[in-house]
């Protein structure tokens, strides 16, 4: 073996790429990156020297952590974060984190620091720190919500499952997500264009939503989804076909709203992530930028000691996209992602419509199994006898093995995208499953039991340490900041608190479609929900609990986890009507003019003012006319006129909602 990889000699010697990068520049050994080929017989005794050097390195830093220097003794729970400690030491949160980036920790002041972490600052700052005696949890990234019992959804049916025995390495399956305009499309097109197989019919032609393509003699399979909210409303029905996801981050444009959520959504659902730095032809690309904001994020690259792989690439030149793929193979492989093909066929269903001339379609990857033309299949809603199946460029095959997509026909309804499928022995016993399901879920209902905080305290009662799943929504990001911080430091030795996203704006779908997924409960800040998003949180039992005062928000919180919840005002809304004019009247001011969409406008009541999903204004009305006359309430369907007490900066096109708090009294079952 002449020439190696530097991340296959570090896999050998048992260190990181990083570390190894930085150890061969040290012993003169000429290297860019962990992908780089370096000559054994040029570089010798690098197998041997390294663990010695690297040995001697550990040595002289653990003697230089030794010597510190303390000054001043400061007490830090075990939920403070390196900003916390330096606000202790009456420094800025960016003095801590530059100490830290010159000893090699790229971590942001958000993070919990470790024992090391504490060595650097308490050198830096001369000081010492002492972690206090208390244990309290941390919640963990991904945790796993405690079930409710009786709520489990059924699974897809399927026949009497064998134990694969011969298990065999397969494919990974690939979802590309990220923001708008930062080259996902792109980079699947030129991976499809120059990787798919060749004489393959209709070259580059893309008939379905999944295709194979070809690396260095190993197949990838990538999903062409929409985006990062179609990937979680598959997991939403029980999916989990993804195995790599691929986030896109334009190098001219950085870190966007979509990519954060992108990046949550799929650390939510436990997948690797693989980090493709786009457009880096650009004159005003910044990859080093990228880098540093994915950090905030808690994506630390492997270059700055991290473990998040980032490949910088140009998707419309093709610059960089051999790494990319090599990074997906490499990461499959250590995943060791296997699968029998001689096991009863099971997979997902990716995609499904209804066509004129063929029926019922649907878009399936095999998970497991090999399934072939002429096999009775059947997930939660449909079930059919396969008459045809297609590959992903439009060939009739007979046989499809694990990881691979096809277009199937022949079923007898369309089935819903992310619902699991399974071999049938007969078309009876599938007709009567399918039924039996139906009628399974038409008993249950569609709404699934989510985390309330009242549920809280159930859960505390029965000995069990459950974790709060929260998605957080704020108007501005100062709030958003302030939120976090403290919802953060509401963890206790009962119960964990973990924030699995957090946005600036309005509450969406996407972010229902996340919590019901994680068990989680919307927290809103001086936000609402829109229409399409509240009425998805009724028919999930996604709870969403708005604020404006960050004080109310801690203390619900806080009564909930102590199981105290006192009685509470609730809101009730009334009515909701749309400013279409506006009208100066002399000695009174603006007035105006509304068209009364849902409900009744009552005068003196309660209303805010909406603007694209942020409440812009919030107190009572100080008059209501219909035409010329003064009235006290106007019905849904009516044009009216709305004075409002103190303000007067409305727009065409703001929503007026008029509210009414209602008291009520909150009740457990103990």
């Amino acid at each position: 073996m002449s020439k190696i990889r530097v991340y296959e000699l570090a896999k050998l010697l048992g260190r990181s790429n990083p570390e190894l990068v930085e150890l061969l520049k040290k012993m003169g050994v000429e290297i860019k990156t962990h992908m780089s080929s370096i000559d054994m017989e040029t570089a010798p005794g690098v197998a041997n020297e390294a663990p010695v050097q690297a040995a001697n390195e550990r040595k002289e830093k653990k003697e230089v952590k030794r010597s510190v220097p303390a000054a001043e003794v400061i007490v830090i729970s075990p939920l403070e974060t390196v900003g916390d400690i330096a606000k202790k030491l009456g420094k800025s949160p960016s003095e801590a984190v530059k100490a830290l980036v010159k000893e090699g920790f790229m971590i942001p002041a958000g993070t919990i620091p470790d024992d090391d972490v504490l060595t650097v600052l308490c050198v830096a700052f001369n000081c010492e720190i002492k972690r206090e005696e208390v244990s309290l949890p941390v919640a963990p990234v991904r945790p796993e919500m405690p079930a409710v019992k009786g709520d489990s959804e059924p699974a897809a049916p399927k026949a009497q499952k064998n134990v694969p025995a011969d298990l065999k390495p397969r494919p990974p399956i690939v979802t590309v997500m990220g923001h708008v305009d930062h080259g996902k499309t792109t980079l699947l097109d030129f991976i499809r264009k120059t990787r798919v197989t060749e004489g393959e019919a209709g070259g580059i032609t893309q008939h379905i939503g999944a295709y194979k393509v070809d690396c260095n003699g190993h197949d990838i399979v990538f999903l062409d989804t929409p985006g990062h909210e179609a990937f979680t409303a598959m997991r939403a029905r029980g999916a989990s076909v993804t195995d790599i996801a691929i986030l896109v981050v334009a190098a001219d444009d950085g870190v966007m709203p979509q990519t954060i959520e992108a990046m949550n959504h799929a650390k939510a659902a436990g997948v690797p992530i693989i980090v493709a730095i786009n457009k880096i032809d650009k004159p005003d690309a910044k990859p080093e930028r990228v880098r540093q904001q994915l950090s905030d994020y808690g994506l630390v690259p492997e270059e700055w000691g991290g473990d998040a792989i980032m490949v910088e690439v140009a998707a419309k030149t093709g610059v960089g996209i051999d790494s990319l793929l090599e990074m997906i193979l490499l990461v499959a492989e250590m995943a060791e992602l296997k699968a029998s093909a001689t096991a009863d066929a099971e997979g997902i269903v990716v995609e499904a419509n209804l066509d004129k001339g063929k029926g019922p379609v649907a878009t399936i990857i095999v998970q497991q199994g090999t399934l072939k033309r002429g096999n009775i299949i059947a997930t939660k809603t449909s079930w059919g006898k396969i008459r045809a199946m297609l590959d992903d460029t439009g060939r009739p095959i007979d046989a499809a093995g694990p990881s691979t997509p096809v277009e199937i026909l022949g079923l007898e309804s369309v089935p819903m995208p992310g619902e699991t499928f399974g071999i049938i022995g007969s078309e009876r016993l599938a007709r009567d499953q399918v039924s039996s399901f139906a009628k399974k879920d038409q008993d249950l209902g569609r709404s699934r039991a989510r985390m309330t905080l009242e549920e809280l305290y159930e859960q505390m009662q029965s000995d069990e340490i459950p974790q709060l799943a929260i998605v957080l929504k704020c108007d501005v990001q100062g709030s958003l900041e302030a939120f976090h911080s403290t919802l953060m430091k509401m963890g206790t030795e009962e119960v964990g608190i973990n924030i699995i996203h957090e946005g600036v704006g309005r509450i969406s779908e996407s972010d229902v479609t996340l919590a019901s997924v994680s068990n989680a409960i919307i927290i809103g800040f001086n936000v609402r929900p829109d229409a399409n998003a509240k009425k998805l949180s009724e028919q999930e039992n996604v709870q969403i609990r708005l604020y404006r005062v960050i004080y109310d928000m801690q203390e619900d919180i806080k009564a909930a986890l102590e199981g105290m919840l006192a009685p509470t005002l609730r809101e009730n809304i009334v009515g909701q009507a749309e400013i279409r004019a506006s009208f100066k009247i002399p000695k009174i001011g603006r007035i105006a003019g509304c068209f009364v969409q849902e409900g009744v406008i009552r005068r003196n009541a309660k209303a805010r003012v909406v603007r694209d999903g942020i409440v812009v204004w919030d107190g009572s009305l100080s008059g209501l006319r219909h035409f010329k006359e003064d009235v006290r309430e106007i019905a849904s369907g009516n044009e009216c006129g709305i004075s409002f007490a103190g303000f007067q900066d409305f727009r065409e096109g703001d929503v007026v909602e008029v509210y009414e708090i209602l008291s009520e009294k909150k009740t457990l079952s103990i």
